[in-house]
């Protein structure tokens, strides 16, 4: 499985959260998947199978398909919470 997190730049955000979602796959067990990040405008829907963006770019990247969008980045609560969310609907836990 691939995720990807999605930023305006492809630089600050998307990488702390590409960072965070490691983090939280660390901690559930979970492996094998491989986590990137991109701009708004490099991310194509081949590259992921799941895009994590923030709340302000949610209609900029609906056509990549599956988009998980975050209220907060930041929000490592909420980040677990939808990481968990899209590994059980994965079949990944």
């Amino acid at each position: 499985m691939r995720i990807a997190a999605v930023c305006g730049s492809g630089l600050g955000s998307s990488f702390m959260v590409e960072m965070n979602i490691n983090t939280v796959l660390a901690e559930l067990g979970i492996q094998g998947v491989e986590v990137n990040h991109y701009d708004v405008g490099s991310a194509a829907p081949e590259l992921a199978d799941v895009f994590f963006v923030g709340g302000d770019l949610a209609d900029s990247v609906q056509h990549l398909g599956n988009v998980v969008v975050l209220d907060s980045i930041i929000d490592m609560d909420e980040l677990r919470d939808k990481v968990k969310q899209v590994a059980v609907e994965n079949n990944l836990m």
